[in-house]
């Protein structure tokens, strides 16, 4: 009654994941070497800082962004919190790959962003690319993923760079097409080519939009923190993991307020930039 279209599909991916391993190993290995040695070393920098520093690092850029001296000691507090959780080595683990992956989203999610928002050709492709990326389930993007690259920390960043960048891409387009004309049109008259008008226009108008992207970014990356454990990712994430696999709710339950913590932390302080660049546009407007 129904024709068997599941096992030449299964057999083509098959086929192609092997030829691009075999084909394309080399280069498959050279970039995670690439990302390897960048997320090391950002994991060995946390890892080996004395904790006060790391706290006051965190003290200075949460008061940077909000200008609120009472956020950024309670973004302190929360910090110092994960300390006392006995996860502060886990959680600078999750944080460098935090950084890694969100800091690739945006050098990928920014320009398409800003394609997608120039071409509308170029929207009309990308949107169902992005659609279909939203609606697969998160673990179906590590099976790729550590079939290129292995088991570890690569193929987790892989996964979450799939899974967190399409709504940067989105807020990007949707910032960019919702900068008034009018001053789009002025610009253009004083004789401003397109990359200017880009540069010196669209994007400082669309900075609150994209600032959104990136929080919403942030936040999908930690959400697959605990499913990037499933392959080698470690951190906070493996926490919870064990905390499952040994049927202990307790650890299980210190690794998701330790998750939590590191959540309110990087959308606090994403947003309070985001803030301060809204109410800075009023003034310049």
């Amino acid at each position: 009654m129904f024709p068997d279209i599941g096992a030449p599909i299964a057999e083509t991916v098959n086929q192609f994941v092997e030829w691009l391993i075999v084909e394309h190993g080399a280069f498959f290995e050279s970039i995670a070497n690439g990302v390897l040695v960048v997320l090391v070393a950002i994991e060995q920098t946390l890892r080996n800082a004395p904790p006060p520093v790391i706290l006051a690092g965190v003290g200075v850029i949460a008061f940077a962004a909000s200008r609120n001296i009472l956020l950024s000691l309670a973004m302190v507090f929360l910090a110092w919190l994960v300390g006392c959780l006995g996860l502060w080595e886990q959680a600078m683990q999750t944080v460098a790959l935090l950084i890694v992956a969100v800091g690739i989203s945006i050098i990928l999610g920014i320009p398409l962003g800003v394609l997608t928002a120039r071409s509308s050709i170029s929207r009309a492709v990308i949107n169902p690319i992005l659609d279909l990326m939203q609606t697969i389930p998160s673990f179906v993007y590590l099976i790729p993923a550590a079939m290129l690259f292995g088991l570890g920390k690569v193929p987790a960043i892989l996964a979450t760079v799939i899974y967190a960048t399409p709504p940067l891409i989105r807020l990007t387009d949707l910032g960019i097409r919702q900068v008034d004309h009018d001053v789009v049109e002025a610009s253009r008259a004083f004789g401003a080519t397109r990359g200017q008008i880009l540069r010196g226009v669209q994007i400082p108008l669309a900075l609150p939009s994209i600032m959104q992207g990136i929080n919403q970014t942030m936040m999908m990356a930690l959400a697959m923190v605990v499913i990037a454990s499933m392959i080698g990712a470690r951190g906070i994430g493996e926490t919870v993991l064990i905390g499952l696999q040994r049927n202990d709710p307790g650890t299980g339950l210190l690794g998701g307020l330790a998750i939590v913590i590191l959540a309110v932390i990087f959308d606090r302080t994403s947003q309070a930039f985001g803030t301060r660049l809204q109410a800075y546009r009023r003034v310049r407007s």
